[in-house]
Formats: C-alpha cells, sequence, structure tokens
C-alpha cells in the first residue's frame, strides 16, 4: 500500500483502486469537499505523474477517456483548485510523492491496464440527491429527475412558466460551462426533440451562471447526469463486420500470441532499465508465460 498525507488532501493506493480524500485545510476549495472522497479504480487510470518545484511539487493522474462522467461533464474546464485528480505536495514529501508514483505505474504495467479509451464509464458519478442553488436560479437532482426552479434574479420570459422538472429518460445530453471574463456560464440540459437556440439567460432548460462560489457546485449536477445517459461512446460505435468463426478464431489467436510476446520483450527492457526489479521481473514473466 502507498499513502501521501497534505494539507490539500491524502490520497491511498491499495494496488487495486485509489482513493482521493479532500483535506480540511481551510484552502481547499468549496468543490472538492461536497464532491468527497473518490474511489478511481485502476482500471480506470491511464497514467500518474510527479512533476517537483522549488517549493511545492504537484501529483497528477490522468484517467481513460471516458471513464468518469465528471471529467466529461466539466470538459477539462476545471480549475486546478477545483480538480480532484490533482494534489499539491510539500517538498520534504518529494521522496513520498516519487515512491505513490512508481507503486502505481507499476500496478498499472503487472495488470497490463491499456491507457485506450473505454466505452462505458468506470466511476459512477456524484451521490444523489443534489441540489445547488447558483446564478439565476436552483437545480437539483434525485437520479431520475432534474428540477429547476427560478429565484427574482431569473428574466421574466424564462420564469413565466414556473419550475421545471425533466426526466432523466427525455434527455439527450447536459453541457456545463464556468464564466469566462465577460462571458457567463451556465448548465443545459438538452431535451429530445427540443433543440434550441436561445442564450441561457431565457432558455428554460438552462441555469445561467455568473462567476460566484458555488458556480462550480453545478457542474456536480451535470456529472451525475451524465452518469446516467447513455456513454458518448456506444452512441457512436459502429461495429466493423464480423470474419466468419473460424477466420475470426485463427486471428484471435495469433493476435494474442504476438502482444504475449511483445509483452515479454516490453517486460525484459523494463527490467534492463532498472524499472522493474528482478523480483517484480520474474513474477511478471511467469504470468505471461502461463497465458502462453
Amino acid at each position: 500500500m502507498a499513502e501521501i498525507i497534505q494539507k490539500d488532501g491524502t490520497w491511498i493506493f491499495d494496488g487495486d483502486a485509489l482513493r482521493l480524500t479532500p483535506g480540511r485545510d481551510k484552502n481547499v476549495g468549496l468543490f472538492r469537499k461536497t464532491l468527497g472522497e473518490l474511489v478511481v479504480p485502476l482500471g480506470a487510470l491511464a497514467g500518474v505523474s510527479f512533476e517537483q518545484g522549488r517549493k511545492s511539487g504537484r501529483l497528477r493522474l490522468r484517467l481513460r477517456d471516458g471513464a468518469d462522467p465528471l471529467l466529461h461533464a466539466t470538459g477539462g474546464r476545471l480549475t486546478e483548485g477545483d480538480d480532484p485528480y490533482q494534489l499539491p505536495v510539500e517538498s520534504d514529501r518529494y521522496g513520498v510523492a516519487e515512491y505513490f508514483v512508481d507503486e502505481v505505474r507499476n500496478a498499472l504495467l503487472l495488470d497490463e491496464v491499456p491507457a485506450d479509451p473505454v466505452d462505458a464509464y468506470l466511476l459512477p458519478g456524484p451521490a444523489v440527491p443534489l441540489s445547488v442553488s447558483a446564478g439565476d436560479g436552483t437545480a437539483s437532482f434525485d437520479g431520475e429527475r432534474v428540477r429547476l426552479e427560478w429565484n427574482w434574479k431569473t428574466e421574466d420570459a424564462k420564469s413565466a412558466a414556473g419550475a421545471r422538472t425533466l426526466a432523466v429518460t427525455d434527455l439527450v445530453g447536459v453541457e456545463w460551462r464556468p464564466s469566462a471574463g465577460l462571458e457567463n456560464g451556465y448548465i443545459r440540459f438538452s431535451v429530445r426533440n427540443a433543440p434550441t437556440k436561445a442564450p441561457p439567460k431565457y432558455d428554460p432548460n438552462s441555469v445561467e451562471l455568473w462567476g460566484f462560489k458555488k458556480d462550480p457546485l453545478m457542474a456536480l449536477v451535470a456529472a451525475a447526469v451524465q452518469a446516467r445517459l447513455p456513454h458518448p461512446a456506444a452512441e457512436t460505435d459502429v461495429r466493423p463486420e464480423q470474419p466468419a468463426p473460424e477466420r475470426q478464431l485463427t486471428a484471435a489467436a495469433e493476435d494474442g500470441h504476438d502482444a504475449l510476446l511483445r509483452r515479454l520483450r516490453e517486460l525484459g527492457e523494463l527490467h534492463r532499465d532498472g524499472v522493474l526489479t528482478d523480483e517484480e521481473f520474474a513474477m511478471a514473466k511467469q504470468a505471461v508465460l502461463k497465458r502462453m
């Protein structure tokens, strides 16, 4: 097991998953405190890195594309302070951070976890029920329905029809954008057979955001909804015509044998480079030979 404890949070790796717990320091943002602890299965990881600085460093996790509904919903727009997959590291803990990275990388290597995209979410998304008030309204989600309620700052043209309730089964998408400069942000729910080009200020299926403290919390609502929508990769998956069973089995066997030979060569190179110890190399090599 590998563990690193910092003011910003605690990361623990037990060989199968990483447990990311936000710290209680006053500098930890509202978004990460509200999101709470995350458990990331090893199979959802594409990589891990540690960047050193003069006074502090930073651990970063890279997830496989499509593994996390939160990352899909936010589209890389979370700030560093809100990103749960980054951890600032104090200079006197650099050795611990490097050990942590080595442990995770070795596990990825030995488990042969691919870094390619996935076609199903490997994380469940934020817990529900959720309710966030920000901008010109409140968005609540109970796992099946989104409810939008308006406040005194909402445009009359938008609030005239009153609160709205949207079933997940009627939604085809959700989008969250933070405010940037003079441009306001929003969370928008796309309803099946009801496209709109109206700005969020007037769209009854959107909450407009003005750049205040609680705006990022709307990303939690977006992620919770996204986790219950069809995975984007599943919608675009076009399967090629399958070959005859005999050819398919032969090709699969040949591909599998070649892949195992490549794996043996990779392990040998890692052993020569000092990445794997003699014991780790022997265990990994034996596992591959058994599969052959």
